[in-house]
């Protein structure tokens, strides 16, 4: 949490927050408690019965991360008064902020989910907060936040697809004649429990936000698809109710009978910056924002892909809208002078080196590749393939029907991004019990660039741009470094390929239009 960077007492400070907007009786209530009694007093004064807890509790970054912020939460039945309270640290209430509700209906139990999105606006950059979700007769559920710093200023995220849940269902059981030493777990989601040591190791980071590359929870495979969210929600909101987590719409996120293109869900649970070209069936599904000197753009590949791996071929379904938005926002971007990076987060991916999996796909060199190299887009996470890789930079594609991307360099120390070449990345974590420790190696860099990776376990992308050894985006002075760092757990697997992937570099020279220094 950020407040674990203050000296704040934050349940003191939570007292104070609710004493402020009025809940006298709860914070009388709360008083000189410590943790235990604040949990008891409080679930005095909730009705379970009458009204749901608040779950899931989210943040997600508005248009601009500096000064909008929107409080997301769930439950399985209409509330009364959903709201937000949003102060500072030490407790001292701000405002209270009303939480709009949306909901869909599962077409598979005929569950009725209803979510509440409040939003907030006119926030101060890099400034922290703590604020308390809730609605009528049901506790409050804390968090805090960090809004984004304007203009040329250190930061950090995270990037990962592909999480599923940490639910433990049962092993798996082969057929009769065949014998599979320590069989993976298996249930209704398809999760396991390393599922959980991603979101750990986030918050080992402590990013500013982080950046989901699609394939979210696999709800979509599941014969209750309600609960895998639950199950999705309940493990991640332990880091995404302290820092957005930014999505972008994978191939299973598409849920048979879940709207017109099975995106209901999706669109449910998280409520993104608007987008020009969208209707209220693509709403959401591709959306920008702007941290710092750095504009994030998220797409949606199934609009453009042959592959059909959602529970329906839905490939075109934005008629050519989403392309044309695409093209005017990385032109804005390129033609701003306050933006130095430009960072695509998507689900499916352009290149990749495996022959057995889901690999590249020719809708994406087709449609988005041209764009990327005519506007000079940074740097591309997707999800998608079952193990990490990055890319040599590419620019341009050859003249054959794979439309194969042209490698612009092959050193895998340095990437000049002068050249308007992007590199690419997968970030993806096996959904494959077979890791035999969750423990987390450090986040420095090894002093070697070569690192084999293990087929099974979890990966963590963690970007951070370097000047000088201190943490920077887009500055513009000397030599900016964009470091890329992999996090893995320890494991007894078998190495089976050999990955450029450590001590990659994005070189930013002086930018190619004047920028001054902060």
């Amino acid at each position: 949490m950020i407040a674990s960077d203050t000296s704040c007492d934050l349940e003191l400070s939570r007292r104070k927050l609710l004493a402020a907007a009025g809940m006298t009786v709860m914070a009388a209530a709360l008083i000189g408690t410590g943790e235990a009694e604040t949990a008891r007093a409080l679930n005095r004064r909730s009705d379970p019965v009458r009204s749901p807890p608040v779950h899931g509790l989210h943040l997600q970054f508005g248009a601009d991360a500096s000064s909008e912020m929107v409080v997301s939460w769930h439950t399985l039945q209409s509330v009364r008064r959903p709201r937000v309270l949003v102060g500072r640290l030490d407790g001292k209430l701000e405002r209270t902020v009303d939480a709009q509700e949306t909901s869909y209906t599962d077409a598979k139990s005929g569950q009725a989910v209803y979510a509440y999105h409040a939003s907030l606006d006119g926030l101060q950059p890099s400034s922290s907060h703590l604020y308390a979700a809730l609605h009528d007769d049901a506790e409050p559920e804390f968090g805090t936040f960090r809004t984004a710093p304007r203009g040329r200023a250190p930061f950090a995220f995270t990037s990962f697809g592909d999480q599923g849940t940490p639910t433990i269902g049962k092993r798996y059981v082969p057929p009769a004649g065949v014998t599979i030493p320590k069989p993976p777990y298996v249930n209704d989601n398809l999760g396991s429990p390393a599922g959980s040591d991603t979101t750990l190791g986030v918050e080992r980071l402590r990013p500013l936000f982080h950046l989901f590359n699609g394939d979210l929870c696999y709800a979509n495979l599941a014969e209750d698809r309600v609960r895998t969210w639950w199950d999705f929600w309940t493990n991640n909101s332990r880091s995404a109710r302290n820092r957005p987590w930014m999505p972008s719409a994978g191939n299973h996120e598409n849920e048979l009978g879940n709207g017109p293109i099975g995106y209901r869900a999706y669109q449910t649970y998280f409520a993104l910056p608007t987008a020009g070209g969208q209707t209220d069936v693509t709403r959401g599904l591709w959306y920008a924002f702007t941290v710092g000197s750095m504009r994030v753009i998220s797409i949606a590949n199934d609009d453009v892909v042959y592959q059909d791996g959602g529970n329906s071929y839905v490939r075109g379904y934005s008629a050519g809208r989403q392309k044309v938005w695409l093209e005017r926002e990385l032109a804005a971007a390129r033609d701003d002078r306050d933006v130095d990076w430009v960072v695509v987060c998507m689900h499916q991916v352009a290149i990749s080196t495996v022959d057995m999996f889901n690999g590249a796909d020719l809708g994406i060199r087709q449609e988005w590749l041209p764009l990327f190299d005519t506007y000079g887009v940074d740097l591309v996470v997707c999800g998608h393939e079952h193990h990490y890789e990055r890319s040599h930079p590419i620019r341009g594609r050859q003249a054959n029907a794979t439309l194969t991307p042209i490698p612009a360099a092959t050193t895998t120390d340095v990437i000049d991004t002068t050249q308007r070449y992007p590199t690419h990345g997968h970030r993806r974590r096996r959904d494959v019990a077979s890791v035999e420790s969750a423990v987390f190696q450090s986040a420095g860099l090894p002093r070697h660039h070569r690192r084999r990776c293990a087929r099974c376990g979890h990966r963590q992308a963690f970007a951070r741009v370097r000047e000088r050894g201190r943490a920077v985006v887009g500055r513009a002075q000397r030599r900016a470094l964009v470091r890329l760092r992999r996090i893995q757990p320890r494991s007894r697997i078998t190495p089976w390929r050999l990955h450029h992937d450590h001590g990659h570099v994005l070189r930013r020279h002086r930018q190619r239009r004047g920028v001054s220094p902060v």
